[in-house]
């Protein structure tokens, strides 16, 4: 449950799992207690793995993705952890056949995506700047080495449709 305040009851998840319920596991971890909230967090943006349980937002063109944020902290001026009191977190990680839809701004919608028949287009995610944790495309400044998902579809300008690594 999403819970706002009455003037934001418009708003919804930026990340929604399409074939998640096999396919996809949401990893039960902690906000790392050194995020410092700078930068807003919306689900589905790509997140790292810490020490122990922690979480945090990826920064680093090396750092392995974990998964994907499934709860909001600063975005939309919504911070569930924050507001439960808790460093309490949840990441989804999808496997091979999982996917879901991704929402603006949990992707940069400056940029070009491809969904050819017969070409895997890879998504990775960006570590700097205004694409920080952002999916974004092969090629962008400061994105990760390693893949993080699969463009499956692009439903319109502000929601695709990505899938796990095979």
């Amino acid at each position: 449950m999403l819970r706002t305040s009455l003037n934001a009851s418009y708003i919804k998840r930026t990340f929604r799992p399409l074939y998640g319920w096999t396919q996809m596991t949401p990893q039960s971890c902690f906000l790392d207690s050194a995020w410092d909230r700078s930068t807003a967090i919306w689900p589905g943006m790509v997140m790292t793995k810490g020490v122990g349980e922690n979480v945090t937002l990826i920064s680093g063109t090396s750092q392995p993705p974990f998964g994907f944020s499934a709860l909001y902290v600063g975005g939309d001026g919504i911070d569930e952890p924050l507001q439960v009191g808790l460093n309490v977190f949840a990441v989804w990680v999808m496997g091979p056949d999982a996917q879901a839809e991704v929402l603006a701004p949990a992707f940069d919608t400056s940029l070009t995506y491809t969904d050819t028949s017969g070409t895997e287009f890879l998504l990775y995610a960006g570590t700097t700047g205004a694409n920080k944790g952002k999916l974004v495309v092969s090629g962008t400044s400061g994105a990760t080495t390693a893949p993080v998902a699969r463009l499956l579809k692009v439903n319109s300008a502000t929601k695709i449709t990505i899938g796990g690594l095979r």
